[in-house]
């Protein structure tokens, strides 16, 4: 590589990805490795700087998480986050300890202005804390440079060995300076040069995916969301004609979004193969009310689906999937906690028929991978598109999943979305990021004419974030929300209740299962 590097060493915390995504929006190329990662990868990797990431353990405990002492004597600097910092000490000879009072969502920080990872941030800012240790002695050398009210070292540092430490973490939309502060770490401490771009990395994945799959053929599954759309573009122009697309519509897609997706990929350098599978993922999915049971199943149909289809296309050697890297975090991938599994990270079975999994979009988020398909001359209607989860409208019905169900939520959810769509033409400025809706199991009274009813409850759901590892619920008008409210439960039959979502990530997710 040509360009300069930070090394992040993951111990277990689910933002390792959100630490690597800001070091590359501050233009500086990132790569995560395990905690246990040897200390002459690290040497040949030759790192500008070292960010130890967050974790679930405590330092104190019995096998709690470590590194080689030797990355330490590397003679680069070194950033810990939340764990990080506690590691960081406890490896420099000070003490973490229980808290007294624990502290989780967003505080108020007292910076230190003289601290180079502060420079240019108000001395009082909001930070967002998650920890229920703390460390209650420093190293020799350390100096306290951030405190919260129940916090005493909320940040420390050794300036004379570059070893710097924040209990709260930066990279998180709740941290509203987070990024300056990673900034600050990366230029004013380590010396970048901010040399590395999204453009790099699609160059690099073109010539990676050419490179593994020589002459082969490869086999996409395109849902037509963003994710898979851009995977299917950018291997398009890695391979052509040797990439097949197999479009399976399993019976959970959007209102009209077949008919989208086909008319988005004609013209393109590609094989497309339409698949209706909708009867065989139905069937499937009789009885199942558990929504990692479905996500298993719909995981291992799709796979079942792609090997029928393959040898009707010549048997590719190739599986590709649009794993991005919030798939990959939370599904518990090097130890993290599991938030949930999705079907391209978690469901696949060991016997895929393939010779190997391209995912070349592993290593970006959303709009990243948004990014990359402007480059690549997706159509922005596309590219905009919400995230859609690859079990689609299944894990937007709670409990059994059905046609007529999904049929309903069908038409729920295009009623929410073209009122919001209608409120931003009218100026509506407090947008949400994603918004749908959700199809409860849940029965309730209500009375429409003269007549008693018992149907569904529906939800709607609109959230603002940019990263989707952190969302706050939208605040949208109720005007808004009336119109859509009354064309539902108007319009829909089934539905005689609609209720509006106001919890944010964390605590809960995004999608309600």
């Amino acid at each position: 590589m040509g360009y300069q590097t930070v090394a992040i060493l993951d111990f277990g915390g689910q933002y390792k990805e959100l630490i690597a995504r800001r070091v590359r929006e501050c233009g500086v190329y990132s790569v995560i490795l395990p905690s246990t990662v040897g200390i002459d990868e690290l040497r040949r990797l030759d790192p500008i700087g070292i960010i130890f990431t967050g974790g679930p353990d405590s330092v104190y405990e019995k096998d709690a998480p470590s590194c080689d002492p030797a990355v330490l004597s590397l003679g680069v600097p070194v950033l810990g986050i939340c764990y990080g910092m506690q590691l960081l000490c406890h490896m420099t000879g000070g003490e973490v300890t229980p808290c007294e009072v624990s502290e989780y969502g967003k505080r108020e920080a007292s910076l230190d202005a003289s601290s180079p990872l502060f420079e240019g941030i108000d001395p009082l800012t909001d930070v967002l804390m998650s920890h229920t240790d703390f460390v209650s002695r420093l190293p020799d050398g350390f100096k306290i440079t951030a405190k919260t009210k129940n916090c005493p070292a909320a940040a420390c540092e050794d300036a004379a060995r570059r070893y710097y430490g924040l209990q709260f973490h930066p990279e998180v939309e709740t941290t509203p300076r987070g990024t300056e502060i990673i900034r600050n770490f990366l230029f004013s401490v380590c010396g970048a040069a901010g040399d590395w771009s999204t453009g790099d990395y699609l160059k690099e994945q073109i010539a990676a995916v050419r490179e593994r799959v020589g002459d082969g053929k490869i086999l996409l599954g395109l849902s037509g969301g963003v994710d898979s759309s851009v995977c299917a573009a950018l291997l398009s122009e890695a391979v052509g004609d040797r990439l097949t697309c197999i479009y399976i519509d399993h019976g959970f897609m959007r209102k009209n979004e077949t008919d989208a997706v086909k008319a988005a990929f004609e013209g393109r350098r590609l094989n497309f193969v339409p698949v209706d599978a909708s009867e065989r993922f139905f069937s499937a999915l009789k009885g199942v009310t558990d929504p990692e049971k479905k996500r298993k199943i719909i995981g291992e149909q799709f796979v079942r689906t792609f090997e029928d289809e393959s040898k009707k296309c010549g048997n590719p050697e190739f599986l590709a999937q649009g794993t991005i890297y919030p798939d990959v975090v939370e599904s518990g991938a090097n130890k993290s906690a599991v938030i949930k599994s999705h079907h391209n990270v978690g469901g696949l079975p060991k016997d895929l028929g393939f010779k190997g999994v391209v995912e070349p979009l592993r290593g970006l988020f959303k709009d990243e991978v948004r990014e990359i398909g402007r480059m690549l001359g997706l159509p922005s209607a596309l590219v905009e598109r919400q995230p859609f989860p690859g079990p689609g409208l299944a894990i937007r019905v709670i409990g059994e999943v059905t046609r007529e169900k999904c049929d309903i939520l069908r038409d729920a959810d295009l009623i929410f979305r073209e009122e919001l769509d209608r409120a931003a033409k009218e100026g509506l400025t407090d947008r949400a990021d994603q918004y749908f809706a959700v199809l409860t199991d849940t029965k309730s009274v209500g009375v429409m004419g003269d007549f008693r009813t018992y149907e569904y409850t529906l939800v709607l759901r609109a959230v603002r974030t940019s990263d989707f590892m952190t969302c706050e619920f939208a605040r949208l008008p109720w005007d808004v929300l009336s119109k859509a409210s009354a064309r539902i439960t108007g319009e829909v039959k089934g539905v005689n209740r609609v209720v509006y979502d106001v919890t944010s990530k964390p605590p809960a997710t995004i999608e309600w299962e």
